[in-house]
């Protein structure tokens, strides 16, 4: 995996909502990213318990930048994210993107959320086009 540009990872670290939300960029390669969150008060849901919107908005934010960093600019046409247990209230949730396909027109990325301890949280899947092909 290659290096990428420090204006690339710059504009990928100032997103708005992942800014709001408490993401951090951990790493980003060729096709890869690792973004982690420190679960807060304000991340939990009416029941008490981890918003799915955090857990999603993680895994779309690590398929977003993953998929971007082959030098094109490329937007989601579909994301399914598949949620396989409750996160726990504290901690860290850490979202790593792999895309495992990126051609000239569309981009294939799998996306898993853990928890600090280890446990697997999500798995998610995202489809990403090609702007200005």
């Amino acid at each position: 995996m290659s290096e990428i540009s420090a204006s690339l990872r710059e504009s990928m670290e100032q997103s708005p909502y992942a800014k709001k939300l408490g993401f951090r960029l951990i790493e980003l390669s060729t096709g890869y990213s690792k973004i982690s969150v420190e679960i807060a008060p304000h991340h939990l849901n009416f029941l008490g318990a981890v918003d799915g919107g955090l857990i999603m908005s993680l895994a779309d934010y690590a398929f977003a930048c993953s998929c971007n960093t082959f030098g094109q600019k490329r937007v989601a046409v579909q994301f399914d994210t598949h949620c396989l247990s409750a996160s726990p209230l504290e901690g860290t949730l850490t979202a790593e993107g792999k895309t495992v396909h990126a051609g000239k027109t569309t981009a294939l990325t799998e996306i898993t959320v853990t928890a600090s301890s280890g446990k697997l949280i999500a798995k998610a899947t995202g489809v990403a086009i090609t702007l200005n092909v």
